[in-house]
């Protein structure tokens, strides 16, 4: 699946050296651009890669650096990011995690998801995805794509993105951590869409178990039967 994938214009490509190269072709090229990766990241949190491109791309002419965006006034920042959704608690967020990287790191954005998750907005995805574009570490991020997909063909039953990157961990050697994320959010985007999957494109089609909620299915049907009774047994107590 990863060769069929690889080479897919993805937002942490774009915005480190040698977008066309895998992260561990450019590995020492990229733990400078950490920071980057880091903000980028915390953007995009319910934000498109598009958008989020824009936006980081524009936030960067004017504060590049740690310093630059930790001092920077909060209102500069919300207009500028104003586009990715959420802005002000993401304004507070990039801002907060710059003077950290800044203050306690010294401009290093620090190799650690110890120490990343103690930042304030950087949970175990942006942490993992920092950990594996920058610094060649392996790990699994686990976003919508990763956590639908994965569970979609069969490879885990999950029901959170935390129980899918343990269930990953001791599915795949941990050599092949590091493209399971751009593999799956490649996939995701062009093949193994949320609505409409392109099946007869897919090129595991036939080891797929295909686990896909269709309108009118018996567990959507249950599930819609579920919700009438407890709006029902709310519209009486009230």
């Amino acid at each position: 699946m990863f060769e069929k994938i690889k080479g897919t214009d993805l937002l942490l490509e774009e915005i480190q050296p040698d977008p066309k190269n895998y992260a561990y072709d450019s590995a020492p090229l990229r733990k400078s651009h950490a920071y980057k990766t880091l903000i980028a990241t915390m953007l995009s949190v319910r934000s498109q890669d598009e958008t989020t491109f824009r936006v980081v791309q524009n936030l960067w002419k004017h504060y590049s650096t740690p310093e630059a965006l930790a001092y920077a006034p909060i209102e500069h920042i919300e207009e500028l990011i104003h586009s990715s959704g959420t802005y002000r608690q993401k304004a507070k967020r990039i801002k907060e995690a710059a003077r950290i990287v800044h203050e306690v790191y010294d401009d290093n954005v620090p190799p650690s998801r110890e120490a990343l998750i103690e930042i304030p907005g950087v949970g175990r995805k942006v942490a993992n995805c920092v950990l594996v574009v920058s610094f060649n570490i392996p790990a699994i991020p686990v976003d919508t794509h990763v956590h639908r997909i994965s569970n979609r063909i069969g490879w885990v039953t999950t029901k959170t993105p935390e129980k899918t990157e343990s269930a990953l961990e001791k599915l795949f050697p941990k050599s092949e951590w590091m493209v399971i994320n751009y593999t799956m959010v490649s996939y995701g985007k062009k093949i193994c869409k949320s609505r409409n999957p392109q099946c007869s494109l897919c090129p595991v089609a036939d080891r797929c178990l295909k686990r896909i909620q269709k309108p009118g299915s018996p567990q959507k049907r249950s599930n819609s039967r579920k919700k009438k009774s407890a709006n029902k047994k709310t519209k009486k107590r009230s």
